[in-house]
């Protein structure tokens, strides 16, 4: 039976909207869906949400959601005639006085007015994506006065960067602070933080999300530069996160394109070491939005992304406004299965030489390497209320599935996200426990996981419907009288 390790994420919007395009794309092979509320209104997220939930009851599939904020949004304002050309040694101001409206070929307002206040003489201004550059020559009254390093088309609302990082804009605005508050509602497994400037951020919006009544899980955005520039900053955001996208858009323009792929391969390196998910995120099949098939330099960048071991990757306008997203996801699909198949995508050396300070991680941990080395094992069973020990036990490369059994539909939509991690309902509330171990090799029997004499290794705890009890390893073989 095909088995793939790395999740695929789907942006949902106009191109995803309707059952059947939805429907189609869960089908595909879809384990979470991203609602961007930088886009659309509380109700038609929500009917998104039921739609999701629908469709995956019908199927008898998990899939969770992802709702991600839109962060602080520093754009310039408008243009009167909607655009200008801007070449190289143009002199250009940024004018927090100006009106929103009243942009013209010598200057443009700005939403973010504290801009000013952040600007530098000797700073680059990225605007547009990086697309322009311009340098800062003079900070004066409520101007940044600048000129023009790298021109091109200038439009309405672009937005607006600063190499090397640094702006001072809070991660949170009263938009996001409303639109957590929503996500409660409707019930998100995942609540994404845009351009979080360090661990404080992420605490205060896990103080918003719990006062709105919810438990979910929350994923930092890596975006700005700074974050990376420090250790300390970037451990601490993984410590007090449940995960981690690296968002390489926003990223990419701070840092610059060439230290990306670096810097991509140590974020999902320092998450994995920590025991926390990664999720890749931008542009990774952007051609797909209007071709039915990605280009060789894509199907490079998803496959580069499964052998650095991310736990997931990530469509966004290809799943959004795309003509083909059920293509893209099944691209997807198959390049990460492509990748998966090298060898050198199965081995680890993941904590070997470090200490373990939990019970069920030492449970979990160990469990994976026995898998990994004894002969005839094919499949990891973990007994999970919370989902803590299967993202544990995912932090270790390995080319066997692991099944997260679980009687509670938050729990298995949350493991979804997680690596090498399959989800099977499985209800002990009322099971004798004497019948425990036998029940699940029958039903990983009935459902054709594995076959008569193979190796199945199970982890659970003492106590069944108890979180943070996984204290036991057990090791049976398919076909024998289990008791």
């Amino acid at each position: 039976m095909t088995f793939r390790r790395t999740k695929i994420v789907a942006t949902l919007g106009p191109a995803t909207s309707s059952e059947a395009s939805l429907e189609s794309i869960i089908l595909a092979g879809v384990d979470m869906v991203r609602l961007n509320f930088s886009h659309g209104s509380h109700e038609a997220h929500a009917e998104n949400v039921n739609l999701v939930r629908r469709i995956c009851e019908k199927h008898g599939c998990f899939v969770s959601i992802m709702g991600d904020l839109q962060g602080p949004k520093l754009r310039i304002a408008r243009f009167v005639n909607d655009r200008i050309k801007l070449q190289r040694g143009d002199a250009f101001i940024i004018d927090a006085d100006l009106d929103a409206e009243a942009g013209n070929q010598e200057r443009v307002g700005i939403d973010y007015k504290e801009l000013i206040d952040d600007g530098v003489v000797g700073d680059v201004l990225l605007l547009d994506d990086g697309r322009i550059e311009l340098e800062v020559n003079e900070v004066c009254g409520k101007e940044i006065r600048c000129t023009t390093l790298v021109g091109g088309f200038l439009s309405n609302n672009k937005g607006i960067n600063r190499r090397g990082g640094g702006l001072s804009a809070a991660a949170l605005t009263e938009k996001d602070i409303k639109d957590i508050a929503f996500a409660a509602t409707v019930e998100i497994d995942y609540l994404a933080v845009s351009f979080p400037r360090d661990a404080s951020d992420m605490e205060e919006a896990r103080g918003y999300l719990r006062e709105a009544g919810s438990e979910a899980g929350l994923i930092a955005k890596i975006e700005r530069a700074e974050i990376i520039q420090d250790d300390t900053i970037l451990d601490n955001i993984i410590h007090v996160s449940d995960g981690i996208m690296i968002a390489r858009g926003d990223l990419a323009v701070e840092i610059g394109d060439a230290g990306l792929v670096g810097v991509q391969k140590r974020i999902i390196r320092r998450v994995r070491t920590l025991n926390k998910f990664v999720i890749t995120a931008t542009q990774m099949m952007e051609s797909m939005v209007d071709s039915p098939v990605p280009t060789r330099a894509e199907v490079s960048d998803v496959a580069n992304a499964v052998y650095d071991c991310t736990d997931a990757v990530m469509l966004s306008a290809e799943s959004a406004v795309g003509e083909y997203p059920a293509e893209a996801v099944k691209a997807m699909d198959r390049i990460c299965l492509g990748a998966e198949g090298d060898p050198d995508t199965q081995r680890s050396g993941h904590r070997i030489y470090e200490p373990f300070h939990q019970v069920d991680e030492a449970i979990g941990l160990a469990a994976m390497y026995a898998a990994n080395h004894l002969v005839g094992v094919k499949a990891l069973v973990c007994l999970t209320e919370t989902g803590a020990n299967p993202l544990l036990m995912s932090r270790i490369r390995s080319g066997l599935p692991i099944f997260a059994l679980s009687g509670r539909p938050e729990t298995q939509r949350r493991v979804t996200i997680y690596r090498s991690v399959k989800t099977i309902p499985f209800d002990t509330t009322t099971m004798p426990v004497e019948t425990v171990n036998r029940r699940v090799v029958e039903l990983l029997l009935e459902s054709g996981y594995v076959e008569k004499g193979d190796l199945i290794i199970m982890t659970k705890g003492d106590y069944m419907n108890a979180q943070g009890g996984t204290n036991t390893v057990k090791i049976l073989r398919a076909g024998d009288d289990i008791c």
